[in-house]
């Protein structure tokens, strides 16, 4: 089965590619950057989700598309994380072939904390998911989100190695850690693969910040 998922040369998205790769997937990346993973069933391409004729024209077709590409207070994250997201579904995912579609959104789509832009554009995902839901159905496909809170990516390495603020985050989520990459991935490919009746829906995957806790500590 073929995958193809944004945001692959870091963090969720390389963590995705590689448990989809470790179940013998064929994998296509698309990514600003250049590939970080090796692998003779991967294939990457360098593109920007926010610009449609960047997109590459990819010969084989889908079974699963993941769109994952996000940037944080970059002063362009409309662009990338909820435009760049319709124009990688939409060019990718409406194809006979295709069984399964996910989008990563963001806990703050839900407790509107963090950045305006931000926060509005992980939120416009949510609704962007049930849209595309709608419409994939005609295929048999699902289509789904997930909203992780805390991970422990490498761009969360100032936050992880302040140790104030770090216990001041535990201090107000109830599991007292944060998801890995890997804990992600393995959501992702149970809502891909496993799943066949559960679409339309986002799961929030925060270790309960936001649901059980109503107090956001970041840095100011």
């Amino acid at each position: 089965m073929n995958v193809l998922i944004s945001g692959t040369s870091q963090g969720i998205g390389r963590a995705i590619a590689e448990l989809f790769l470790k179940n013998g997937f064929k994998v296509f990346g698309v990514d600003v950057q250049e590939s970080s993973i090796h692998h003779p069933e991967y294939f990457h391409f360098v593109a920007d989700v926010s610009n449609k004729s960047s997109l590459p024209e990819i010969e084989q077709t889908m079974d699963i598309v993941i769109s994952n590409a996000g940037v944080q207070d970059s002063g362009r994250d409309i662009e990338i994380n909820l435009k760049g997201s319709i124009n990688f579904v939409e060019k990718y995912a409406f194809q006979s072939s295709i069984k399964s579609v996910l989008l990563v959104a963001s806990a703050s789509a839900h407790s509107g904390a963090e950045f305006p832009e931000y926060s509005a554009s992980k939120g416009g995902l949510l609704s962007y998911m049930k849209n595309a839901a709608i419409r994939l159905a005609k295929f048999g496909a699902t289509c789904n989100s997930i909203s992780p809170g805390g991970v422990t990516t490498e761009l969360n390495r100032p936050v992880m190695d302040d140790a104030k603020l770090w216990q001041r985050i535990m201090d107000v989520t109830p599991l007292k850690r944060w998801a890995s990459p890997e804990d992600i991935a393995q959501w992702v490919y149970f809502l891909t693969v496993v799943n066949k009746n559960c679409t339309g829906q986002d799961i929030l995957i925060d270790n309960g910040e936001n649901d059980l806790n109503s107090t956001f500590v970041w840095p100011e």
